[in-house]
């Protein structure tokens, strides 16, 4: 096949259309005639790879691409730097894939935080690597889709964990307020790739794009210097996609035994009515995943309970609505206390917009929680952390007199706070540093409220 020409610089930096499932219609059906489409889906027996390679897919590939940004792999290639690689290059990727040659280049490991604890393990592509597997998933995702469970919300277009938590709340209203909370081990560590391969081959016939699949969860990992046999790497956009193949198998299993659930990736919940059945199914459902699945459950982890006593997503669910975890509080909190670190030596303005950043997202987030009366109290905790922060930046006995007195307070008592011999917190706290930096003077710095962001997402 005569490779496609370079792709012009103008082109790529057209905005992606609207339709974005590589000229595939996507409309709504039952569940059954959903399911049905698993067996056999005539899309499926198409050549894939010369979808994959259409100008058009790579385009709207590289789009993407740059705008997720993210880390630089191994060859440290930045994404602003794939345009013009691609324009010297792109002849010569399209001419790898379409002959079978293209091998993707080892991972880069890099190690973050997990929010409760321990550290997760990213498996970092190159951009043109990202590239690859973003125009696989742009070719693949409208064609399986349809099939996964209604049930399953995580990694989805159109789906997010907002859907997941409203119809969790559903089922706890109809009486099932016993959840089954079912936690996957190092879930993307543990896939096994043969059985990934074998589902992926049900349903894809070009062995092209098959090998070119199993080439990409092989990828060498730099440190190690060794390929891996088992896991997703987690880091690339082809990751989400072939974790919710991997997990249908549960789902749909869950659905055959007649179970209302809520799976968003590796975590889901089973919903029943006596502690007694929910016992029962999470010891059934945890033979099936560990002897079918080839998986791993936390079994430290996973417990039943009522809805009030687990957390989903970061949320409680009650009969009478949804609230927030009190993880999810002290996440928040250490966030915060990241941001306002006195030690930091940033402006007081660049901390407040760091700090309306995060808040702005976690907000919104949150917005179906029931907890405006929480988040009045961060509001003045916060505000409270800037003073700090903004006292210890004065330092010096006379500074700090003078910036509370060009804030309106009173000579003597920003004398007395200034040569006071308490801490930082403590002094952010007294009548002068709340009479000088006001929630009005806050206000005028740009700091946002938690609060009012909240009630007006409410409305």
């Amino acid at each position: 096949m005569v490779p496609q020409p370079s792709i012009q610089l103008d082109l790529f930096e057209m905005p992606p259309r609207a339709r974005d499932h590589g000229g595939t219609a996507i409309t709504d059906t039952g569940e059954g005639q959903v399911r049905a489409a698993l067996i056999a889906p005539p899309a499926l027996t198409q050549p894939l790879m010369e979808q994959l390679c259409r100008h058009e897919n790579l385009r709207r590939a590289y789009q993407r691409v740059k705008a997720n940004r993210g880390a630089p792999g191994v060859d440290g290639m930045t994404a602003e730097e794939l345009r013009p690689w691609l324009m010297a290059h792109e002849a010569e990727l399209v001419k790898a894939l379409l002959e079978g040659t293209y091998r993707p280049q080892p991972l880069r490991n890099v190690e973050i935080d997990k929010p409760g604890g321990g550290k997760r393990l990213l498996r970092i592509p190159t951009v043109t690597d990202r590239l690859v597997q973003q125009a696989i998933t742009q070719v693949l995702q409208p064609m399986f889709d349809p099939s996964f469970s209604a049930s399953s919300f995580g990694f989805r277009p159109g789906r997010n964990a907002h859907q997941a938590l409203h119809q969790a709340q559903r089922y706890v209203e109809a009486g099932y307020e016993i959840v089954v909370d079912m936690d996957l081990e190092r879930f993307f560590d543990t896939v096994n790739q043969d059985r990934l391969m074998a589902l992926l081959a049900r349903r894809i016939t070009d062995k092209g794009l098959l090998g070119l699949i199993r080439q990409i969860l092989r990828g060498g990992i730099l440190d190690e210097g060794l390929q891996t046999v088992l896991g997703v790497p987690q880091g690339g956009p082809l990751s989400p996609l072939l974790s919710n193949v991997v997990l249908d198998e549960l789902d749909q299993e869950l659905e055959r035994r007649g179970h209302r659930f809520c799976r968003y990736a590796d975590d889901c919940n089973i919903f029943v009515r006596t502690p007694r059945a929910a016992e029962r199914v999470l010891r059934s459902i945890t033979r099936y995943v560990e002897g079918r699945l080839l998986l791993r459950v936390n079994h430290r982890k996973s417990a039943t309970g009522r809805s009030e006593e687990r957390t989903f997503l970061g949320h409680v669910i009650t009969t009478k609505g949804l609230k927030l975890a009190g993880k999810s509080l002290k996440r928040f909190k250490a966030r915060i206390r990241l941001i306002t670190n006195r030690k930091r030596g940033v402006s007081l303005a660049h901390v407040i917009a760091e700090v309306n950043r995060y808040t702005r997202g976690w907000v919104v987030y949150f917005r179906y929680a029931q907890c405006w009366w929480l988040l009045h109290d961060l509001d003045g905790w916060i505000r409270r952390k800037l003073r700090c922060y903004r006292l210890k930046q004065c330092n010096r006995v006379n500074t700090v007199r003078r910036f509370l007195e060009q804030l309106g307070a009173a000579r003597g008592s920003a004398w007395r706070l200034a040569r006071s011999g308490k801490g930082w917190w403590r002094k952010s706290i007294s009548p002068p540093a709340y009479w000088a930096m006001t929630n009005k003077w806050f206000k005028e710095q740009g700091l946002a409220s938690l609060e009012a962001r909240h009630k007006a997402l409410s409305h």
